[in-house]
């Protein structure tokens, strides 16, 4: 299991649940690097952080945390010193309520994902059992408050998955911007468009994110043909650009086409598309 990057307590009315926030997501990239492009150099860029006041580099082991004040002044604010800061949810998950699973403004989500973790003890375990199982047959989520060293106060939202608790965290809402700064202006849609819209939307939907096809990352694999044919100085051929539709009904009937049959090859060939 990751290192814990919080450990605290869930509070089910009148239980308490010891829990450990772990990562539940691995980082991924790919190997393109900052280099010193000039003169062809290639050297490797590094990030190093600076001292302002005598300018020389500082290790992360010599970096600490400090609250500026009004005046300029920078008072020295250690770990011990945030782990007595007086705010209950510093130590505590507190449940604001639940909500259906769907319930949350997605806007909102894409902060952080998160387990928690249970303790290791069968006193700890049962009641963590107990809120995962009571939460799965609901199919409820739950929204909850909590500060994690040094940060700020965070709203989350916690579900179960099998029998492992986990967290995202949320944007409060007043981080979320308003729609009407990208919403477009009004056009005419006939009915038989929004019928086969629909139709294409159906024939894309699925029960899981496993069921769909195509849920691949192709850009590791593009990457490396970039480079191939740079090394043998050749070019590739870019993606085909979609210009705006002209015959909307057609599209979209070609599309409804392409999607079932996009299903029949992901789920082993022939036959009727799943329902």
């Amino acid at each position: 299991m990751p290192a814990p990057l919080w450990n605290g307590h869930i509070t089910f009315g009148l239980i308490s649940v010891p829990v450990a926030l772990v990562p539940a997501v691995r980082s991924s990239g790919t190997p393109l690097r900052l280099v010193h492009a000039e003169g062809d150099c290639l050297g490797r860029i590094r990030i190093r952080k600076v001292c302002e006041i005598d300018e020389q580099p500082v290790y992360d082991q010599d970096v600490g945390r400090g609250y500026e004040m009004p005046s300029g002044a920078v008072v020295p604010v250690t770990d011990a010193d945030l782990d007595h800061i007086p705010l209950p949810t510093a130590h505590t998950i507190e449940m604001l309520g639940t909500l259906p699973a769907n319930g949350i403004d997605i806007r909102q989500l894409g902060a952080g994902a998160y387990y928690l973790a249970a303790g290791n003890t069968p006193a700890a375990m049962r009641p963590y059992l107990l809120l995962a199982r009571a939460l799965a047959r609901r199919r409820q989520a739950v929204v909850v408050k909590l500060a994690v060293r040094g940060d700020r106060e965070r709203i989350a939202l916690m579900r179960p998955v099998g029998d492992a608790l986990t967290l995202s965290t949320l944007r409060w809402p007043d981080e979320i911007r308003p729609p009407d700064t990208v919403a477009p202006a009004q056009a005419e849609i006939g009915d038989d468009e929004l019928d086969a819209a629909l139709d294409l939307i159906a024939a894309r939907t699925a029960e899981s994110l496993g069921e769909l096809p195509g849920l691949v990352d192709h850009y590791d694999e593009a990457l490396t043909a970039l480079v191939e044919a740079k090394l043998q100085d050749r070019r590739v051929s870019k993606p085909a650009r979609y210009p705006p539709p002209v015959d909307l009904m057609s599209l979209l009937r070609n599309s409804v086409q392409d999607a079932h049959a996009a299903r029949r090859e992901h789920h082993g060939g022939g036959g009727a598309p799943p329902p």
